[in-house]
């Protein structure tokens, strides 16, 4: 042990690991015992946290050819090390498993980072229309994406926030340009205030019907389009309005997002509902050697064609250069804090020139809906379905119990995992169903910061507000969920996520259903080993124990003893794919 102690305080004298945190100490001594093998690498002298009940925490680690091979008492892993071995000392930052991104949309993410930033604050300046157009004028007066391109998107507005509470027109718009098409992106991703420009490359008037599942919002006492559309008006009228990339313009926005995502220690990312080009530029990431994270994509089940891709060598549960298929996507509703999304019970205040009895809306029939869930089951496909209305859920729910009446054999429950995305109004009885049905719930508490103090004021009002995303409802069900960002809705940040599951504090400072507060340790399972277990990949992911990958982040403190409202402070200050630094805070 004197030696061990020695070889120790050795690496302490060390410094410059060009590889390893800022300050850190490498060691080139040998182990004073035979050496079971040669690590790579070996992290001590912090808090490393496993995520593993049975051993939740460990003094050392040790790395081998991108892998755990040693997780212990500093003895026992110090036989691992050799000459070659780099030492890491994390004097005193935490270890802990690398981020599992449960839901979001990696692609999305790639539009984010090339349009305006029309966010609030915290993550952006705007807090008024007026805000908005300055934002957009100095953004095309500036940008060379927007000459490349020559259509101008911004992207995070949100009504809720905006002092004049609305969305922006298409005059407002205007008066920025109208020459130039401009799309503004609502930050729930479910809406879009359109210039006209834009209305007319999309080929939009006022002859144009709603298309079924999306509304074009129309001036007052006319047909003609304010500019606003909503859901399927959006996403249809986004295909005209995108740009045709080249390969290397796509793969260039996909890196751009990557490098967000490992900012906040995510290693696996989802791309949720991508569409056929987002799902091509993935694999020519892959195949260029571009990805650094694991990349697993659900393509929308609704425009994936033949199902081309569910075919090819990419629908697998292992990874071809980080990207794999992983399922299928299916949309039965809209944004909460948008007012689209699917409630049995009308929304608190209903949105300009709606009823009293207005509920927001599905995206297709009951039948249709069934339909699509019993494909994926007749195939074997994993489904994540959006829900975030109970209506929707319900749907979700009818058509689960339709498909595994049909394809599960009698008494037995294939684990096909389907998960509910969001469940944002998932009520206290339909957690018993879905727990029966094994449908996984993948919940979204960041909205209590982002979005609690509008849920309470005008979208549910209370206790409906006090109950979104009722993680403390599943826990007493003795379910496991995880917990997502959603991005782009949202930046990608881990430590918000964090913050959000473990506070459930809004903008106001109000905590917002303090019985589904949960501690540290459960939300940091909720956003490594359980989002693993989501994307059928614990045995190779979400906590540190001996054969897992070495994927890894280190943090600025010790989530299990730092104040709980000092979550939100702490910091990533390193992520680490299969043993190699892959982002280094500056």
């Amino acid at each position: 042990m004197a030696i061990l102690r020695r070889q120790f305080a050795a690496a302490l004298a060390v410094t410059g690991l060009g590889v390893g945190l800022a300050g850190c100490a490498v060691s080139q001594d040998r182990a004073g015992s035979t050496p079971v093998g040669v690590a790579d690498s070996l992290y001590w002298n912090g808090p490393i946290l496993t995520m593993n009940d049975a051993q939740p925490q460990v003094e050392a680690v040790a790395v081998r050819a991108g892998r755990i091979v040693a997780a212990g008492t500093r003895a026992d892993v110090a036989r691992w090390q050799g000459s070659t071995t780099q030492v890491v000392d994390l004097q005193g930052r935490t270890l802990i498993p690398g981020f599992v991104d449960p839901h979001s949309h990696l692609g999305g993410v790639g539009l984010q980072a090339i349009a305006a930033n029309l966010l609030p604050p915290p993550d952006g300046p705007n807090t008024g229309i007026a805000q908005l157009q300055e934002t957009l004028r100095r953004y095309i007066n500036t940008s060379p994406d927007v000459r490349e391109l020559q259509v101008a998107f911004g992207f995070g507005y949100d009504d809720s926030q905006l002092s004049e509470r609305r969305h922006p027109t298409r005059d407002e718009l205007d008066a920025v340009s109208t020459t130039l098409p401009i799309v503004a992106i609502h930050q729930s991703g479910h809406f879009a205030a359109l210039n006209s420009k834009a209305l007319e490359r999309a080929g939009i008037t006022a002859q144009t019907p709603d298309p079924q599942g999306g509304v074009i919002r129309r001036r007052a006492g006319s047909r003609e389009p304010d500019g606003v559309l909503e859901e399927n008006a959006y996403f249809g009228a986004l295909q005209h309005l995108m740009p045709r990339l080249t390969v290397e313009q796509s793969v260039g926005w996909l890196e751009k997002s990557q490098a967000l995502y490992l900012q906040f220690g995510y290693t696996t990312v989802q791309d949720g509902r991508a569409d056929p080009g987002g799902v091509d530029t993935a694999i020519a990431a892959a195949k260029m050697g571009k990805l650094k994270v694991d990349v697993v994509s659900y393509p929308d089940i609704l425009t994936m064609g033949e199902g081309r891709f569910m075919q090819g060598p990419y629908y697998s549960r292992n990874y071809q250069q980080h990207f794999r298929i992983g399922g299928v996507k299916l949309t039965l509703d809209g944004s909460p804090q948008g007012k689209t999304a699917w409630l049995t019970q009308p929304y608190l205040q209903p949105p300009a020139g709606q009823p009293a009895s207005y509920a927001g809306y599905g995206v297709m029939s009951n039948a249709q809906a069934t339909a699509q869930i019993e494909k994926a089951f007749a195939n074997n496909w994993q489904i994540l379905v959006h829900a975030n209305g109970d209506a929707a859920i319900d749907q979700m729910i009818q058509g689960v119990q339709a498909a595994r009446a049909r394809y599960d054999s009698a008494g037995t429950l294939q684990d096909r995992r389907p998960v509910l995305i969001h469940g944002q109004t998932l009520r206290r009885d339909q957690v018993d169903k879905i727990k029966a049905l094994g449908i996984f719930p993948s919940l979204f508490p960041m909205h209590t910061y982002y979005w609690g103090d509008w849920h309470r004021s005008s979208v549910l009002g209370d206790p409906r507000a006090q109950n979104i995303s009722p993680t403390g409802w599943v826990l007493a069900q003795g379910m496991r969920f995880t917990t997502h960002h959603d991005a782009p809705v949202v930046l990608p940040s881990s430590i918000r996520v964090l913050d959000a599951t473990v506070n459930r504090t809004t903008r106001s400072g109000q905590v917002l259903g303090p019985e589904h507060r949960v501690s540290p340790w459960i939300a940091l399972q909720a956003m490594t080993l359980w989002p693993a277990w989501q994307h059928f990949e614990a045995e190779h992911k979400g906590s540190i124990e001996v054969g897992k990958l070495a994927d890894l982040v280190v943090l600025s403190g010790n989530p299990l003893t730092v104040p709980h409202a000092q979550l939100i402070d702490l910091k990533v200050l390193q992520t680490i794919k299969e043993g190699v630094v892959v982002y280094q805070a500056p």
